[in-house]
This record gives C-alpha cells, structure tokens and sequence, in this order.
C-alpha cells in the first residue's frame, strides 16, 4: 500500500432507516463495494453538522422522508478497505421512515433499494455492514 502524507481516514455517515422490524439496503454499484449491499450514506463533508449530513445522503440517494431517532451516532466502526487503499471512520445513525418509496437517484452508485428484515441480510454485505454486525448491535433493541 503506498504512504502519502495526507493518506488519512475519511469519516462515514450510514443511516440506518427502519420501517416497522425493517431496514434499508442498496446494491452499491461503481465505486469500492462494488456488488454489495450496505445502508444509505456517504462521506462528511468539511464543515458539515453530523446530522446534516445524515439527511442530506439520505435525501439524495433514496428520495424518503425519515426523522432522525438518536441526538448523537449510535455506534461506529473502523473500515479498512485494504485492496481499494481507503480507510473510513463510519458513524451511524438511527432513522424512521416517515415516506415514500425508495428512489434509485444515484445509479451511478447505487442499483437497487430492499427492505430486509435485522439479522436476515444478503451474504454480501458492505464491510460497514458487516463491521457493524459483528459488534452485536441491533437497532430494534
């Protein structure tokens, strides 16, 4: 992996929306986890609130109306993308779904939008995703 001096971590914001005992994935197409489903979000922009910026992926790439549960992030996670040389510092929030469908309005980043049950996901998770899984958190408890 090459060094460069200003190679740093990148901070992540996912948004976990939940519609009654389920969540929301999109297939990522394009960029690093190609091919996987993981939830909405993207990358903090400077200067940006954290919150802000929760909504401002979730407007943008699925088109729902959600209102954030939680005041703070409810867990994060360290991702290293090892052949892709990025590494991200991913904050989770909370969101309940108010309306609408979920709009494919990123194609270039994103194929497919599907509810899925907590615990009951595709194999090929985003490793955010599946970071998360593995600390045991549930966001319906």
């Amino acid at each position: 992996m090459a060094k460069k001096e200003n190679n740093r971590p990148k901070i992540g914001i996912a948004i976990i929306i939940l519609k009654n005992e389920e969540v929301l994935l999109g297939k990522r197409n394009g960029a690093h986890g190609a091919g996987t489903w993981s939830f909405p979000g993207g990358k903090l922009d400077i200067w940006e609130n954290l919150k802000d910026c929760a909504k401002r992926e979730t407007r943008e790439e699925t088109g729902l109306e959600v209102e954030l549960i939680d005041e703070n992030p409810i867990a994060i996670t360290n991702d290293m993308f090892f052949k892709d040389e990025k590494h991200y510092v991913t904050l989770y929030f909370r969101a309940r779904y108010i309306s609408g469908e979920p709009r494919i309005m990123e194609p270039e980043k994103c194929g497919e939008w599907k509810w899925f049950k907590w615990g009951y996901f595709p194999n090929n998770l985003f490793l955010c995703v599946d970071n998360l899984i593995k600390t045991g958190y549930n966001p319906l408890k």
